[in-house]
């Protein structure tokens, strides 16, 4: 099972990066550019470039260009709350719209985060969140497949959390969690019911058991007007 041609390209480039080819800052070469000189189309470099900005490793300016991320800062929060929770608590009926869910071999920035092997098989499922049928977000979640044995794609994709604690007796520990502020790519803007350039809350996320593994990777884009983050200080 080889990697798609659009993840080895992201994770060339992100080797690029950290080898200081491109430093935080620089501008990268053009779309056309850089599809020229890894013999790809724009439509997989456009693919690549995507998933480097929605891992907050680039961003894109609007009539400028791509450029490499800076440096964020970050917040620590209190708890590990499931979307499904959170619009309970809120008084709100949950749902979501599954829109890909494959199995397949990890990205490197993947491999990194989540501790893995680089031919360890990991879901990745993209979804589309609701609140009373309203979108709050679009996620990219990624999990390695071994921990979701046993569980079908409806419990997957309706209640991962709830459906690892009861059915894989599986104990949800800590969160590292990073939020930046960006806007909103056309395909984004579709999912959520917004306009393009429309401000962006995305959250970086990954989750572990008590036991310290890291199980679960997620990229979460929230409506900003929809949406708000706040903290818990003792």
């Amino acid at each position: 099972m080889g990697l798609p041609i659009y993840i080895q390209i992201h994770n060339e480039i992100k080797t690029n990066i950290e080898d200081g080819k491109w430093k935080i800052g620089d501008r990268i070469p053009s779309e056309r550019e850089l599809s020229i000189d890894f013999g790809v189309s724009r439509m997989t470099l456009r693919q690549a470039i995507q998933t480097l900005v929605d891992e907050g490793i680039l961003e894109r300016r609007v009539g400028s260009g791509t450029y490499v991320a800076n440096q964020k800062v970050q917040e620590k929060m209190s708890t590990v709350t499931s979307f499904t929770d959170l619009m309970l608590a809120q008084n709100k009926v949950p749902s979501s719209k599954t829109i890909s869910y494959h199995i397949m071999e990890p990205s490197l920035s993947e491999v990194e985060i989540l501790g893995i092997k680089e031919n360890e098989p990991v879901l990745r499922m993209e979804r589309i969140r609701y609140g009373d049928n309203v979108p709050i977000c679009f996620e990219v979640a990624t999990i390695p497949e071994k921990f979701i044995d046993g569980l079908d794609k409806s419990e997957v994709t309706s209640s991962l959390y709830q459906s690892l604690e009861q059915k894989n007796n599986m104990i949800i520990g800590k969160a590292q969690q990073t939020i930046s502020s960006t806007l909103a790519a056309e395909k984004i803007a579709e999912y959520l019911d917004i306009k393009r350039s429309d401000p962006i809350l995305m959250l970086r996320q990954t989750t572990y058991l008590k036991n310290g593994k890291p199980f679960e990777y997620v990229r979460t884009q929230y409506v900003a007007d929809r949406f708000e983050f706040y903290l818990e200080k003792g």
